[in-house]
């Protein structure tokens, strides 16, 4: 059982019920939840044959740390994807693809939000380098409300090496800064794209700003200088989708 991670809150629970149920291999539900729910938790179970039990709130809380909703599940490990997987999801892609890569963040709670932006979004997968990057955890899926069992996590060992394997498969590489001249905005985000989010404070790392072909900027009208990493990471992906969305409404 000591391989066994411990995964948290209603829709990471009910996510990996519903897309890797093989995972699963216990649920555990707070003593008195009976709601609604608690019950397609336990439907999504019985139709996995995954065991359900009851333990009291207390003990949940000294198992994760954060906000459980009265869920817990033991599941098997967490896949993280190497760069092979990219060329799956590349080969099969249907339309312009969309890959968000994460340049050194380190935050779960960014990890997982970003994840479920890009799910929204709809790209392809999340890129980030195997060292000095969160990867994922309770925490990341639990704040990645299931897209964390839905949208890739690709995991590289060299960064700039991923990002001229894809600039040589045809995708254009937007990185964002803030002394970029080129507004987001005025950006074309139609083709295929890799859309870099640096880590906050220091931004890109300066080999992975040097494989750029574009630097774009966010448009500040406050006070402010810069964005949450997942904020901007949203608004970014979201301008991206809306630029698609608008070609399929005109064709």
């Amino acid at each position: 059982m000591s391989q066994l991670e411990k995964i948290y809150g209603l829709h990471a629970v009910e996510a990996l019920l519903r897309h890797h149920p093989k995972r699963v291999k216990q649920v555990w539900l707070a003593e008195g939840r009976g709601d609604p729910r608690a019950q397609v938790l336990i439907e999504l179970a019985a139709q996995a044959r995954v065991s359900v039990g009851q333990c009291e709130r207390r003990e949940m809380d000294a198992w994760v740390e954060g906000v459980h909703q009265g869920v817990v599940a033991e599941v098997s490990p967490s896949q993280v994807w190497g760069e092979a997987m990219l060329e799956e999801l590349l080969d099969r892609a249907d339309g312009p693809p969309l890959l968000l890569v994460l340049d050194g963040v380190t935050d779960p709670h960014n990890l997982g939000a970003c994840m479920r932006t890009a799910d929204a979004a709809g790209a392809l997968a999340v890129i980030v380098p195997k060292d000095k990057s969160a990867t994922l955890n309770a925490t990341v899926r639990k704040v990645a409300c299931g897209a964390a069992e839905v949208i890739p996590l690709v995991a590289v060992t060299n960064l700039a090496r991923t990002l001229e394997k894809l600039q040589q498969r045809g995708l254009w590489v937007v990185g964002t800064a803030g002394e970029a001249e080129q507004s987001l905005y005025d950006q074309d985000l139609k083709g295929p794209i890799v859309l870099i989010m640096g880590a906050e404070g220091r931004g890109m790392r300066r080999l992975t700003r040097e494989h750029c072909d574009y630097l774009v900027r966010l448009p500040m009208a406050g006070s402010v200088s810069s964005l949450n990493v997942s904020v901007a990471t949203g608004v970014c992906l979201f301008e991206a989708l809306r630029q698609r969305t608008s070609v399929k409404a005109a064709g």
